[in-house]
């Protein structure tokens, strides 16, 4: 890369300043919504799911100044990126504040939470989970492929999938999968793109466990979401699809039980002194 002309700098510098300033703006409306969360309980959930659509608007400003910044300088803004990254983070933090964090959970165990924003519609919860793969998929392709973050995105992707999952309300799903029921085309939108992204995030998260960390907690988490998957195919009378699953979460655990016993062997051999036989 050659080097950066002071002309080039100066009209970075002045493109770059009005959304530096927008950014501030939003940083500083999310700490009053959050102020106005902390001392009122009533219409909480409604406030955090309007901080959770506001950081996807956040982040897509981080990669608007990372693209300036490609366009002016020539060169890849890591600082701009990993704050869209953490916005995506944190989009998804009060999503789960406001649905649970739940992978593979009976909908009794979370039910009540969705009762709290009973008037957030099905076309607006579609919406925002739209908007928020859209904004985790912009921020992936900006880091790009190579990316030290690539792994990391693997946790990204299947937080996502909960909260996908999480914002259905299961209660009321089937009645609603009637093409003549309000908002059909999003319920069924909804549903298939939760099965879609658990489905992603098992196998994301066995590609991680194969190809970088070898931990067990990373297969256990691919499983779950598996079943995670399986409860949903079940209540919507996919027994075909759900049997398919089950036996695919039968051969996984099958092999991660193989792993850990030939793990805790290797150990146990590794801590065992060798012993040498002394001559008479």
């Amino acid at each position: 890369m050659g080097k950066i002309s002071a002309e080039a700098k100066q009209q970075y510098f002045d493109r770059v300043k009005e959304y530096k300033a927008e950014v501030e703006q939003m940083i500083a409306w999310e700490k009053n919504v959050l102020q106005a969360v902390n001392k009122q309980a009533e219409g909480a959930a409604y406030k955090r799911l309007n901080l959770a659509e506001e950081r996807l608007n956040l982040a897509s400003r981080y990669l608007l100044l990372n693209r300036i910044s490609l366009a002016l300088l020539g060169v890849k803004n890591e600082a701009f990126l990993n704050d869209s990254r953490k916005s995506c983070y944190q989009s998804i933090i009060y999503l789960e504040e406001v649905t649970s964090d739940l992978i593979d959970a009976p909908f009794s165990e979370y039910e009540d939470r969705l009762e709290q924003i009973e008037r957030y519609g099905v076309d607006k919860r579609y919406a925002l989970i739209r908007k928020l793969g859209f904004t985790i998929d912009s921020v992936e392709e900006s880091f790009g492929e190579n990316s030290k973050w690539k792994w990391s995105f693997v946790e990204l992707e299947g937080r996502f999938a909960t909260v996908t999952k999480n914002m259905l309300n299961l209660k009321t799903l089937v009645a609603g999968l009637d093409p003549r029921a309000n908002y059909y085309e999003e319920r069924y939108g909804h549903l298939n793109l939760a099965k879609q992204l658990l489905q992603r995030a098992a196998d994301r998260y066995r590609e991680r466990y194969e190809l970088s960390t070898l931990r067990l907690d990373d297969f256990k988490l691919a499983i779950e979401y598996l079943q995670a998957l399986r409860r949903i195919q079940m209540l919507v009378g996919e027994s075909d699809q759900a049997e398919t699953v089950k036996k695919r979460i039968e051969v996984w655990k099958q092999k991660m039980d193989a792993d850990d016993r030939r793990e805790s062997s290797s150990k146990t051999k590794s801590k065992t002194p060798s012993t040498q036989t002394k001559s008479s």
